[in-house]
């Protein structure tokens, strides 16, 4: 039997933020950077979200304001970046 690598997060109760970009993708990104993607469709991105997070829909959370995915920042930064 095979074993499937375990999701990146380190707790339940990580909130992986979701929401479209400035050219209209779908952004899905843990609140410390330590995870994120770029998805051509929300269904892609909760899928996503739900994977990395250990399956917790209720740490998902979509934002009615722009994204933008931010991979350079340190774990320790605040969370996802607001468009201006």
């Amino acid at each position: 039997m095979k074993l499937v690598e375990p999701p990146s997060c380190s707790s339940p109760s990580t909130i992986v933020f979701i929401g479209r970009n400035h050219r209209g993708q779908w952004v899905a990104q843990e609140q410390n950077g330590l995870y994120g993607g770029l998805f051509v469709s929300r269904a892609q991105a909760v899928k996503y979200a739900l994977f990395e997070n250990g399956q917790h829909p209720e740490t998902i959370v979509e934002l009615p304001r722009e994204i933008e995915l931010d991979m350079g920042k340190s774990p320790s930064s605040n969370s996802v970046r607001r468009a201006a």
